[in-house]
């Protein structure tokens, strides 16, 4: 058996939580058919909420401009108007300073995904658990007292990947010796959007050779070089991740074309576009997550049914 063979087999005996399923024969890995009912009712709760307060942040949060004082300084200012075609008064408050519109973004980003990223590890460890009532208490308060260690990995990995994205937005087209700030802003936002809550709920991936870190590593090539997924969590982790890159994408058409317009300064279309990608994607799973949720219980409810005729 090659190694790469003994890592899959490790990864699979692993718990979503980084136990080893030897050491506890009531642990199961999330499978496609095997997780726990979650409650329907608090998913599309959460996911309402979540999604709402990402439409704030995108187009209020920024208007706080005025708590500082900028509307009348010339730093970072673009046009906000032309006499041709005026631009609407709810969209000069985006436009007239583009950096602080990102940076705003970016800060109410942080704290909205964190707490979403601690809703999600949470659904992942109640899916994952398994073993009696003393048991699961004790598996999640050895999570709950690694929370600040995996805050800290993670908002580490999702630094360093901003400069990933940085180098590929460069790529991509965006200005090398100019709007450097901007440009790493837009790359900061992205990987708060993508990177962060997977990070913290799955675990950031390491190079080790132990079973951890081979389940963890292994998870996310499945996840997001694969795009597989097995269960409900992991779709609302990927299915976002995905949009908000297909968004940024599709956010740069706006840029070249030539309207010269304030709300195509660079970079205002891709960030708005990330965050609509997000928030389009996070429905797109939360409806498939409901309808398989739905398809699971009719089906359980047929065998039920089947099982009590032959008895």
């Amino acid at each position: 058996m090659t190694n790469r063979h003994k890592n899959k087999t490790k990864a699979q005996n692993i718990t979503p939580n980084g136990s080893n399923i030897s050491g506890n024969a009531k642990s199961m890995a999330i499978g496609p058919n095997d997780a726990a009912p979650w409650s329907t009712t608090s998913y599309i709760s959460t996911v309402c909420v979540h999604t709402t307060l990402w439409v704030f942040v995108a187009l209020y949060l920024p208007r706080s401009i005025s708590l500082i004082n900028l509307e009348n300084s010339e730093w970072d200012r673009v046009q906000v108007s032309s006499r041709d075609r005026p631009q609407h008064p709810f969209l000069e408050a985006l436009t007239a300073h583009p950096t602080w519109t990102l940076f705003s973004i970016c800060l109410g980003g942080t704290i909205l995904q964190s707490w979403w990223a601690g809703w999600t590890r949470d659904w992942w460890l109640k899916l994952g658990i398994r073993g009696t009532s003393d048991e699961k208490r004790m598996e999640r308060a050895l999570h709950t007292g690694q929370k600040f260690n995996a805050f800290l990995n993670s908002y580490g990995a999702t630094f360093a990947s901003s400069f990933l994205f940085h180098l590929i937005l460069i790529l991509f087209g965006a200005p090398i010796s100019s709007h450097i700030l901007k440009t790493y802003l837009l790359a900061l936002l992205v990987s708060i959007m993508t990177v962060y809550p997977p990070s913290y709920t799955v675990g950031v991936p390491t190079l080790g050779n132990n079973s951890v870190s081979v389940f963890k590593r292994w998870t996310w090539v499945r996840m997001f070089t694969e795009l597989s997924t097995r269960n409900p969590v992991e779709r609302a982790l990927v299915y976002p991740a995905v949009g908000t890159l297909l968004g940024c994408w599709i956010g740069i058409v706006p840029i070249a074309l030539d309207w010269d317009r304030p709300w195509q300064a660079w970079p205002l279309t891709p960030a708005f576009g990330a965050v609509g990608g997000y928030i389009l994607s996070s429905m797109v799973a939360l409806t498939v997550n409901v309808f398989e949720q739905l398809a699971q219980e009719q089906s359980r409810a047929r065998r039920d049914v089947t099982e009590r005729k032959v008895q």
